[in-house]
């Protein structure tokens, strides 16, 4: 099982993308360390927000989930460098992941945070010079970023960086609804390239990064998801209110953990009938939180693109109107 765990909605950024910042949680109200004793074992676990570190207690919070998952990586827009540095410090096996939407104009504005590229790339720094592993950035796509994509993945390989993707997204978890792909072509040919270049990489890590970029064009032009998605099955949502979610798209809580310990959530006749929701769910979204569960699952669905892309790139057909 894998866990996404939004330990905040307050955040200092101001994105285009996610008004979650127009939304912010009270610190009294959020869950603390002590609601989270009763998850389960996890493979994966993401703490993610609004902005993690600007929970005070986040190292509370990381000495009750670490024992309790194998992998943690948590989710940043990188400005908290002290803080961020600090965690590293103690929890070196960690991971971090800041989210840089371009090059340093279009990532300000889209960001909205004052040399937030900037702030973002030294965290980055620091963290390499540390000696942390598991560190990276990512990018959410949208027609304004979408030409600074290749140049930010060739940054990540140059740095030996991670590098993730995503594209904007519409749901309650964001408070936003109008997102729009205005030049979807556009956007998916900038994919295409990205694509290309991770099927020359000598990591088979990137080789799937291409295929889970392959499902974001497919996403991007409006089709329907590649794999199927168990939300509720194999990943769960944790709000910072204590809700029990399948995701971060489907509002439906199955529970709250200040309540009911989460296995008792977990097995109730209500995560049950949200489990029947999930399958007959049409958003088709396609956000890593969901898609890895399904691809480690399903592993001979990636591995058969692969293997047809390396084998026979001739017959390659990443174009939008061909997805």
């Amino acid at each position: 099982m894998e866990g996404l765990i939004a330990v905040t909605y307050r955040c200092n950024a101001r994105c285009k993308m996610c008004y979650t910042w127009k939304h912010p949680t009270r610190r009294e109200e959020e869950i603390q360390a002590k609601h989270l004793e009763s998850l389960p074992d996890m493979a994966f676990t993401n703490l993610t927000g609004g902005e993690p570190f600007l929970r005070r207690d986040l190292e509370d919070i990381i000495e009750v989930i670490k024992p309790k998952s194998k992998r943690i990586v948590i989710s940043t827009n990188g400005f908290f460098t002290s803080r961020i540095i600090k965690i590293a410090q103690k929890y070196p096996n960690i991971g971090i992941r800041i989210s840089i939407e371009g090059l340093p104009k279009i990532n300000d504005e889209l960001r909205g945070i004052r040399h937030g590229f900037d702030k973002g790339l030294r965290t980055l720094l620091e963290l390499y010079d540390m000696g942390l592993k598991d560190i990276g950035f990512g990018i959410t796509l949208s027609d304004k970023n979408a030409k600074d994509l290749l140049s930010l993945y060739h940054l990540a390989n140059a740095m030996g960086l991670e590098f993730a993707t995503a594209a904007t997204h519409n749901s309650y978890y964001f408070h936003k609804f109008d997102n729009v792909f205005v030049n979807p072509d556009l956007i998916c040919q900038e994919v295409d390239r990205l694509i290309t270049d991770m099927l020359k990489s000598t990591r088979p890590k990137n080789w799937f990064r291409a295929y889970f970029n392959y499902g974001l064009q497919n996403f991007i032009r409006g089709g329907k998801r590649l794999l199927p998605c168990e939300a509720g099955t194999d990943v769960f949502f944790l709000d910072p209110f204590g809700e029990v979610r399948p995701c971060n798209a489907m509002e439906e809580s199955m529970g709250n953990i200040r309540q009911e310990p989460f296995s008792a959530i977990w097995q109730s006749d209500r995560a049950k009938t949200i489990r029947e929701k999930v399958k007959v769910c049409k958003r088709n979204c396609w956000m890593i939180g969901t898609v890895a569960p399904a691809m480690k699952k399903r592993p001979w669905l990636p591995v058969k693109w692969v293997l047809e892309q390396k084998l026979w790139p001739r017959r390659r057909a990443f174009s939008c109107e061909t997805i």
